[in-house]
């Protein structure tokens, strides 16, 4: 387009007429798209025991996806790493939110592979009950971790799961051993009634604990103490000291309270500080005493016989409910339903039982 102050009535005015407009798309791109090809069944397990950590991601994301095409892979893969799994220490730790987990791992972590072998990470990060959607940032409080080549950390959504522990975190335990992780922690939530979860998948159960925000006593919960094989108060150091030192005199005076556990272990109250590094060795020192007593007295093989019964019923539940409410028949039936409770035509009882006769009705057709 010409210019109206090139006229020769504009003197000593002149606009250039520019450059060409450059094209919006790369001119260094390569059109030919590489197609990516898919894993088998026999790559993943192959990449897995190879300890091809790539491969054992793709693996950990089939795992935790809905579809069901995915969900059939990850299961025969599974299948086939069972025999090269169940050769690791299992650790849950738990704690409020805020008491220092991640920042603990870190320390806890490089202390442990100081001695050798490798540690993989399941870190569960709360979702959102909104969007549904999770931060994932616990990387960036395991700083050190995160760089080491010896570790593996793998932030996974709560998704609304129970106790905070990611749907398929058991699975996901079974394919980091048969990567070759002796050490696997696992990291939850939050303090919280369905801790259950974490606990029936480690073999050491730790809880981390603050002193000097209040009532130390507010954190002795009967629930969760009487799960715990180990409790640590976190952050003593400087001024806090004396109030960790007295916090844990009353949690070991509140431990005398609850029956002895079924292991024979009587669970150690310890002080330390993450930030400091002070205390570390200590605690993994308690932890090793703790597996050579199960192991001894035969209590580790009972743990772990009792966790594949309690998966096996909860893997049962998980497929009944996903099997209800993707049968056709309920789908349809599922928003009358909900009107009829809503305007109080229904009690939810009866509703429910409604729904239920015609599920088990579809089935016996069937």
């Amino acid at each position: 387009m010409e210019h109206p102050e090139n006229n020769k009535a504009y003197k000593g005015l002149t606009v250039n007429s520019g450059i060409e407009k450059p094209s919006s798309v790369n001119p260094y791109l390569n059109r030919s798209r590489s197609i990516k090809r898919e894993l088998s069944v026999d790559d993943f397990v192959d990449g897995i025991v190879k300890e091809n950590v790539t491969i054992l991601s793709q693996a950990v994301t089939l795992v935790e996806s809905v579809k069901p095409e995915h969900q059939s892979i990850a299961q025969e893969v599974i299948e086939k790493c069972l025999p090269y799994s169940g050769h690791s220490v299992r650790i849950g730790i738990s704690g409020v939110p805020g008491a220092g987990k991640s920042t603990s791992i870190d320390v806890f972590g490089l202390h442990v592979l100081e001695k050798g072998g490798k540690l993989a990470v399941l870190a569960i990060d709360p979702s959102s009950e909104r969007s549904k959607g999770s931060i994932l940032g616990d990387k960036t409080r395991m700083e050190q971790l995160a760089v080491h080549p010896s570790s593996f950390i793998r932030p996974s959504p709560a998704a609304g799961s129970l106790g905070g522990v990611a749907r398929k975190t058991r699975e996901t335990i079974i394919l980091c051993e048969a990567a070759g992780f002796d050490k696997i922690f696992v990291e939850t939530v939050g303090v919280g009634q369905s801790e259950t979860a974490v606990h029936s998948m480690v073999d050491f159960f730790l809880l981390i604990q603050l002193a000097g925000t209040g009532d130390e006593l507010q954190g002795i919960k009967r629930g969760i103490m009487e799960m715990a094989d180990g409790i640590i108060i976190n952050k003593a150091d400087g001024s806090n000291i004396d109030k960790a030192k007295l916090a844990a005199t009353q949690f070991r005076n509140a431990l005398h309270l609850f029956p002895a556990p079924e292991s024979g272990w009587i669970p150690q109250v310890l002080t330390y500080s993450g930030f400091y590094n002070l205390g570390i060795k200590e605690i993994w020192g308690m932890i090793d005493e703790y597996m050579n007593f199960v192991k001894e007295n035969g209590y580790f093989e009972t743990r772990r016989n009792e966790q594949s019964k309690y998966w096996m019923y909860e893997t049962i539940n998980e497929h009944l409910r996903d099997s209800f409410y993707n049968n056709e028949k309920i789908k349809s039936m599922l928003p009358e339903k909900e009107r009829q409770v809503l305007s109080a035509d229904l009690t939810s009882f009866i509703a429910a039982r409604n729904l239920l006769d015609a599920y088990f009705g579809e089935l016996k057709r069937d």
